[in-house]
């Protein structure tokens, strides 16, 4: 399966795009699951939503729909991950509530948890139940030179659990102004891309410059690398973030698009105007 999606699925700047004009909030997942496939569950890394929360969130989507919730800071960011195992088994259980809906939840751990602290993520993995599905992000530079990527890697793959895969090159790309601008707005960490998989799902977080031109060579080596993963009978969630989120949804289309001149998928029931057509697209200012 090939799964796409941006960090939200409402978002006000959408409204007379992505959105028809006028549509209400309480549409927005609605219309945003009948276009693209899955969504970060971002919000829910603030609070946890209610049981029935859950349940509605659920039933106004495809059953192909999937989410994917980040873990509640509360319990990534706060006090010693090792002994989060009642909150932990609490958030699952909440989650549980999406029912087939629920694609991978993701760890986001924050860039001061670094190789000293690994024996706190594999407690952690350890009461992590192995049905429901997680990948990790990690943000400490440390992680990604050896032999601390090797020992990552090696304990999230013998959990069974994927490795988060963010691509920040593009907001460190273009003018020195734009660069400025856009990482003052994004705030995402400079870290390398380590592309490796260590589960049977890849889990790849883009993102992208409001100018399409910038995007286009990462997005043509993103689209041969999940094509060939889904060749590999991998499952695949990406992700299309972006400093300007009017334009994530673009981003999610054009990658989309490039998967599907090399592997066959079904076509979005969406596309963005032509330039012609419409409001100029993919512009910073």
């Amino acid at each position: 399966m090939f799964y796409i999606g941006c960090p939200m699925w409402g978002y006000k700047e959408w409204l007379g795009n992505f959105f028809p004009a006028r549509t209400p909030a309480n549409d927005f997942l609605r219309l945003y699951s009948q276009k693209l496939t899955t969504v970060e569950g971002n919000t829910i890394f603030y609070a946890l939503p209610s049981a029935e929360t859950v349940a509605r969130w659920s039933q106004e989507t495809p059953a192909s729909f999937r989410f994917c919730p980040k873990v509640l800071r509360s319990i990534s960011h706060e006090g010693q991950l090792s002994q989060q195992k009642s909150e932990t088994l609490a958030f699952i259980e909440r989650m549980r509530g999406f029912g087939e809906r629920l694609g991978p939840i993701f760890l986001q751990l924050p860039p001061s948890f670094g190789p000293a602290q690994i024996d706190q993520l594999q407690a952690w993995l350890d009461f992590w139940p192995e049905e429901v599905r997680l990948a990790v992000e990690v943000r400490h530079p440390d992680f990604y030179q050896e032999p601390h990527v090797g020992t990552l890697d090696e304990l999230l793959r013998s959990h069974n659990v994927a490795r988060v895969i963010m691509d920040t090159r593009p907001i460190r790309t273009g003018t020195p102004k734009e660069q400025k601008e856009l990482q003052a707005r994004e705030r995402k960490p400079h870290l390398p891309v380590h592309i490796t998989t260590t589960t049977d799902f890849a889990f790849v977080r883009y993102i992208g410059h409001p100018r399409i031109e910038v995007n286009e060579p990462f997005l043509d080596h993103w689209a041969q690398q999940l094509a060939d993963w889904y060749k590999q009978g991998l499952t695949v969630y990406a992700f299309c973030h972006c400093p300007y989120e009017v334009h994530s949804p673009e981003i999610c289309y054009q990658l989309y698009q490039r998967v599907r001149a090399l592997i066959s998928l079904p076509p979005l029931a969406w596309q963005p105007e032509e330039p012609d057509s419409g409001p100029e697209q993919m512009r910073l200012f």
